[in-house]
């Protein structure tokens, strides 16, 4: 089964190199915590800015938090809020997202614990405004996500806690349903490669190359080819 989700999410990487686009550069910086204060419950904050290639013009950013229960040391559920705001470059305005969600995710060790393999699956309730010259209206829309992470150690420095590792990872968007803001399948792919720096378990920073990849019902699809640089915290205020 985890062979096919790799495969499937693979082949939607594929598939977005058949379509026409207009190609673009981007940076993105992310902050990822994830607070444990239970045995079972804990809580997650996350904050990204997307900006053009020379750092001047601010194009998105995203922040979101939600509650977490872990159903065991590998697996847990998820869900909470987004707020999204969006450049748009022909009216120089912002429009606003209001965004719900929910997600199962598992982790998986596999070669001597020193690798990890992570499926995530995501939905989302999307309430999207839309800008006009003489009124703004907000168009509904369902997506589903799935996110195929793989992480490969390289080496440890002075210690085995802290290690250099390799990433791999694909996500793929889905609309659902009858939607307004995108009526195509297929809504967007991230596929990134990179490197990282784990400390303790605790702390890590991440820094790829996510070719990404934009369908649009009114425009030219969209390639995007972003660098990539995120800080991820997961700690457990329990032994704090």
């Amino acid at each position: 089964m985890k062979k096919l989700l790799l495969i499937v999410s693979l082949l939607f990487f594929c598939l977005s190199y058949s379509q026409e686009f207009k190609q673009q550069q981007r940076v993105w910086f992310a902050y990822t915590g994830q607070y444990k204060v239970s045995n079972h419950w804990g809580y997650h904050i996350e904050a990204q800015f997307r900006l053009d290639n020379q750092l001047e013009q601010n194009l998105q950013n995203l922040f979101r938090v939600g509650g977490i229960y872990y159903l065991s040391k590998s697996e847990n559920i998820s869900g909470g809020y987004a707020l999204v705001n969006t450049y748009n470059a022909s009216l120089d305005e912002f429009f606003k997202e209001n965004r719900f969600w929910e997600q199962y995710q598992v982790n998986k060790k596999w070669n001597d614990n020193k690798n990890t393999i992570i499926h995530r699956f995501r939905l989302e309730q999307r309430w999207v405004e839309q800008l006009a010259a003489e009124s703004n209206a907000t168009n509904y829309q369902n997506r589903f996500r799935y996110l195929n992470r793989n992480l490969f150690h390289l080496l440890n420095f002075k210690s085995t806690n802290e290690e250099l590792y390799a990433i791999l990872q694909n996500e793929v968007f889905l609309n659902v349903g009858d939607n307004k803001v995108n009526s195509k399948l297929i809504d967007q792919n991230r596929f990134l490669v990179g490197l990282g720096l784990n400390y303790n378990n605790n702390i890590r920073l991440e820094l790829g190359y996510m070719n990404h990849f934009i369908t649009s019902t009114s425009a030219n699809n969209v390639m995007n080819h972003t660098i990539s640089v995120s800080l991820l915290q997961n700690l457990d205020l329990q032994k704090h």
